[in-house]
């Protein structure tokens, strides 16, 4: 019997792994009751943002429909702001932008975090040693204070500016994290054939390194999008929020600054305060959830 090739015994196999993958992913994920909410609550959020003012025909959040704190009402499910503006309303675009501000933030420090933790991990000496110098001086400087400096040197904070903003302060922990396990792979005997065959820096960190954290790199982003939302929040809060527009965090800057609280008009900073809960409790979740697919001792029996 003729003996199969080693390279082709791997391509026979590939497939029989893949459909391994995924019904583990099945398995877990779409039996653990968690993610399943988690992942249910991030949607019906998502659809809420952007979905919710096309349905229900409410495009302008700063439209004028009644007085100062008007209580809930059939106008105005849950009553007006300050400025007589409709809190629901507001509350849907306030949701839309504070996500997508998370998004552009999540995504840019999950680059700049990989970036620099791969390099730093798989170029050992004084790369590292210099990548990671300039990662624990970003640690030591309280964030808030480097975001309100870049927050007031740019003149128009429009929302991919702010997602810039919070996502350039907040890549160290990401960037320690993925050098940690860079330093473990770039001792593995695949990347070692590929260190020899010639194959270059990028190239191996792109396909030999990269692909084996996808779950750290994936759980880094989830926690990066919460993070990026919650600054947001912070940034606003401060009066350093977008130029135009609305977010939950703007919400309670306007609510804090017309004394809701004091006035008793709970509807104008209860509902973006429960808003910014759900979404880093459903972002949690599913951070949680996915972990388990990537380290079996973690799942239940």
């Amino acid at each position: 019997m003729t003996a199969i090739p080693k390279d082709q015994a791997d391509l026979t196999r590939a497939p029989v792994r893949l459909n391994g993958l995924r019904r583990m992913i099945r398995s877990v994920l779409f039996v653990n009751r968690r993610f399943l909410f988690g992942l249910f609550l991030l949607l019906f959020l998502l659809a809420f943002g952007i979905l919710g003012p096309v349905i229900l025909d409410k495009n302008d959040p700063l439209k004028f429909v009644g007085l100062l704190y008007d209580p809930p009402s059939s106008e105005a499910w849950l009553g007006t702001d300050n400025f007589g503006r409709d809190v629901f309303t507001q509350l849907m675009h306030g949701t839309r932008t504070s996500l997508s501000i998370g998004i552009v933030s999540g995504t840019v420090a999950t680059l700049i975090g990989v970036l620099i933790g791969t390099v730093a991990g798989y170029k050992g000496g004084i790369v590292e040693e210099v990548l990671m110098a300039l990662t624990n001086v970003v640690i030591t400087i309280p964030s808030i204070v480097i975001l309100i400096l870049l927050s007031l040197a740019f003149r128009t904070r429009t929302v991919v500016a702010m997602g810039i903003i919070i996502g350039v302060t907040t890549w160290p922990w990401t960037a320690r994290a993925v050098r940690a396990q860079t330093c473990s792979l770039r001792t593995r005997e695949h990347v070692d054939i590929a260190r020899l065959s010639g194959t270059g820096t990028l190239p191996i960190i792109l396909w030999e390194i990269i692909p084996y954290m996808l779950s750290y790199i994936v759980m880094a982003f989830v926690l990066q999008l919460n993070a990026g939302i919650l600054q947001e929040a912070a940034l606003s809060m401060l009066g350093l929020g977008i130029d135009k527009g609305i977010s939950l965090g703007i919400m309670l800057q306007w609510a804090l600054l017309w004394e809701s609280v004091r006035t008793g008009a709970w509807w104008a900073f209860v509902p973006p305060t429960l808003l910014l809960t759900l979404i880093a409790f459903s972002l949690l979740l599913l951070q949680s959830s996915i972990d388990e697919i990537f380290n079996p001792r973690l799942r239940s029996a």
